[in-house]
């Protein structure tokens, strides 16, 4: 008889990142990430809006009320430990972007990093060092292993982020993901533990 292989601790325990309060993390540029507040619903709208957002990303947002709830969805996802999602401001102002991690996996040490910015914060750098900064509290802070960031392939912008922020390439998964002009192909990068 073949005795069953030992399983592996989780990664991260469960409960773990339920019983941290949200930090505001800060950034050398002056920025900060901190979490979404509901006076930010016009920005999260805003966003809804912005055609180079709606394109690249899911982001449905019709009226400020349907901002608020998805706020409060965020904030209840916190607690789920089912996703980490931060408003990228400057200090005391109102959102300008948006930085987390979705498909949280303690056991598994994982999760997915995603992001974007309204126009005013794009073009200095940002989203890049937001990507850094959320890579190190997930690794540090939280104890996670493995985080991945996955584009389009049309979406150089996002390449060039998850290039810079030090997310290495890993491949191409073909018709990966559903956008409003069809499907297309995604690149895959990701960042282990050690490598930052």
């Amino acid at each position: 008889m073949i005795s069953p292989s030992p399983v592996p601790p989780p990664v991260v325990p469960a409960g773990r990142l339920a019983a941290m309060e949200q930090p505001v993390l800060g950034l050398a540029s002056g920025w900060e990430l901190r979490p979404w507040r509901l006076d930010d619903a016009d920005a999260l709208l805003a966003a809804a809006q912005d055609p180079a957002i709606r394109h690249w990303n899911r982001l449905v947002v019709d009226s400020p009320e349907e901002a608020r709830q998805r706020i409060g969805r965020m904030h209840g996802r916190w607690g789920d430990e089912l996703s980490a999602i931060w408003a990228i401001a400057r200090p005391g102002g109102a959102a300008a972007g948006l930085i987390g991690w979705g498909d949280i996996d303690l056991a598994g040490g994982g999760a997915e990093v995603f992001y974007w910015l309204l126009p005013e914060a794009r073009g200095g750098g940002v989203a890049v060092e937001a990507t850094e900064r959320v890579s190190r509290w997930a690794f540090d802070e939280l104890g996670l292993h493995r985080l991945r960031l996955t584009h389009s392939v049309a979406n150089t912008a996002s390449c060039r982020v998850a290039e810079k922020a030090r997310y290495s390439f890993e491949g191409t998964m073909r018709s990966a993901l559903l956008h409003a002009d069809g499907w297309h192909d995604e690149h895959l990068h990701a960042l282990v533990r050690g490598d930052i």
